[in-house]
């Protein structure tokens, strides 16, 4: 695409998008803080605690700035080329090579589409069979069914059911920032914990060690830009609702940090698989425990809903770059919405729920999602010699250096073996492309004229 198409395309309000505009803003906010505020929060206080001991909010505030270097990225390459595709599309506009924007998006994919099958697993464990006695594997396909039935009725009311979910999961968060100033308030708690590291370990490694779990936590944000295209004047509320949406999250984060180390010590914490619940039942304030079982549920389901929406419209974005198959890119007729992408990223979720533990994945997707917000972050100072007509957010330069050096220290922090099965995984994207390369498979989804083609 020419720099004189990417002036008008890329235009606020441009129409010649088959997706519908009907994000506004606060949407967007909501949006993204759902993403950010998912089901991991409620489990990696306790993982986090092994490793920061009660300084729990440490790791927090430090992964919290670390996400906002990246995420400044994000906002610039989003106002600048405000189409479906995200991190993929901002490859191919920096290093001009196909492959490297399939493999980008294809880690965003892998990544996704696998913590959607985890989620769907965790929705359909312990936090189901506390109200329902049903098989695992079954419940969680028929839970992504529903999700995608969902995803396939319209971003619009996809993103409206974000928001009531969203506020379920806030709600359940700041009651324990509650709990902990109730605790607090009435002498109870040790507040010398929420400075205090593990016994044999510095205060500067301890914090640097626990940052790539806290990291984890702030995974979320990069999915906001593969709804670019349906957003209402993308360049003005872009930033501010990604912005706003982080430290909205990061400051919940270290409430709940501070408020977990005031009520149980950190070897209690790290020793529960529930480390939120724990918190609630060693208050000793009247929360039922099925309260939280019901909130934790709405997170995982909030949370799958979100990543099967990324994943969708990463599979139209790609679809649309000729990476893959042009079938991919068709879209309902009336409900604009890219409803073979979705059958196909809901189908692959089902086949991963048939792994059984994907505990071993979670380590490779963290490692996938961090190789994608280094492609991203140099692709922005790539970029800085492509002008657009039309205003939009641009980071200062220092910004995106510093994103490239936190990926590449978060990066170095995997083991090894984590490597050789991101590797393998790479692999097989490579094997994927090459027959999306071939000739039967070209052309590229109609920008107008849709119905007839997914009719």
């Amino acid at each position: 695409m020419t720099q004189h198409q990417d002036q008008q395309t890329g235009a606020a309000g441009d129409e010649s998008s088959p997706l519908r505009r009907a994000i506004s803003g606060r949407l967007l906010y909501l949006f993204i803080l759902g993403d950010v505020l998912g089901a991991g929060i409620y489990a990696l206080v306790g993982e986090i605690a092994g490793e920061a001991g009660g300084a729990i909010w440490v790791p927090m505030l430090l992964a919290l700035l670390l996400a906002l270097l990246t995420a400044a990225s994000y906002a610039e390459l989003v106002t600048k080329y405000p189409r479906a595709g995200g991190s993929a599309v901002f490859a191919e506009r920096a290093f001009g090579r196909p492959l490297v924007s399939f493999l980008v998006g294809y880690c965003m994919l892998a990544a996704g589409v696998t913590s959607a099958a985890g989620l769907s697993l965790a929705f359909a464990g312990d936090y189901l069979g506390v109200f329902l006695d049903v098989p695992a594997v079954p419940a969680a396909v028929v839970f992504l069914l529903l999700v995608a039935l969902l995803n396939a009725r319209g971003i619009q009311e996809s993103v409206r059911a974000n928001v009531v979910m969203t506020v379920v999961e806030v709600s359940g968060l700041l009651l324990i920032v509650v709990i902990g100033a109730i605790v607090l308030g009435r002498g109870d708690g040790d507040p010398g914990r929420v400075v205090q590291f593990p016994e044999g370990v510095s205060a500067g490694s301890s914090p640097s060690a626990a940052a790539l779990l806290a990291y984890y936590s702030f995974v979320g944000f990069e999915v906001s830009a593969n709804v670019a295209e349906e957003v209402q004047d993308v360049r003005r509320v872009y930033p501010r609702a990604l912005f706003g949406a982080l430290l909205t999250a990061g400051a919940v984060y270290v409430l709940v940090g501070l408020a977990a180390s005031l009520v149980l010590p950190a070897d209690e914490l790290s020793g529960s698989t529930g480390p939120l619940l724990a918190v609630v039942q060693a208050s000793g304030v009247a929360v039922p425990d099925q309260l939280f079982s019901v909130i934790a549920l709405v997170a995982v389901a909030n949370g799958a809903l979100l990543t099967m929406i990324m994943a969708s419209r990463m599979v139209f974005g790609l679809a649309e770059q000729r990476l893959l198959p042009a079938t991919l890119g068709r879209v309902l007729p009336g409900r604009r919405t890219p409803w073979v992408a979705i059958v196909v990223t809901t189908a692959v979720a089902m086949g991963l729920t048939l792994v059984g533990d994907l505990g071993e994945l979670a380590n490779i997707v963290v490692l996938l999602l961090l190789l994608v917000f280094l492609s991203t972050n140099v692709a922005v100072l790539v970029l800085r010699r492509d002008r657009v007509a039309a205003e939009h957010f641009t980071a200062p330069v220092v910004l995106p250096v510093l994103a490239i050096a936190s990926c590449l220290l978060l990066l170095s922090q995997q083991e090894a073996a984590t490597w050789v099965r991101a590797g393998l995984l790479l692999l097989v994207g490579v094997l994927l492309y090459l027959p999306a390369r071939a000739p039967w498979w070209g052309g590229r989804p109609a920008r107008s004229g849709e119905p007839t083609r997914a009719a």
